[in-house]
């Protein structure tokens, strides 16, 4: 599988894991950090499928792995709020750990393209 399929597949399999547990957060929270949440892990899976069908990626590559790491800080609030438990901060951690070695693939794939 292409580094761009794996990348979207991995942050859709994330954002559909995340989802409904945001709904389950505090109230206090759910408006504030799950909204961040939520449109973060979106805006990354939307500039992961428009990378996929634009010839110049680089630059939305680097700017959804600034934005992958923006939701990495905010998973990790939402464990330090105990909005999330341990086990699912670890699967969330290493989901994004993941994505964020294929997005780091593909701008590597780019660089090889460009030389």
């Amino acid at each position: 599988m292409p580094n761009d399929m794996r990348a979207v597949t991995k942050t859709y399999d994330f954002t559909l894991w995340l989802l409904p547990h945001l709904a389950k957060f505090n109230r206090d929270y759910r408006f504030t950090l799950g909204n961040r949440l939520e449109d973060g892990t979106l805006e990354v899976l939307e500039i992961l499928v428009e990378s996929s069908y634009t010839k110049d990626k680089r630059l939305l590559l680097q700017r959804a792995n600034i934005r992958l790491n923006r939701v990495r800080y905010l998973v990790r609030l939402a464990k330090d709020l105990q909005q999330i438990n341990l086990k699912q901060y670890e699967f969330a951690a290493l989901a994004i750990n993941d994505i964020g070695v294929e997005i780091g693939g593909w701008l590597k794939q780019q660089d090889r393209k460009e030389v």
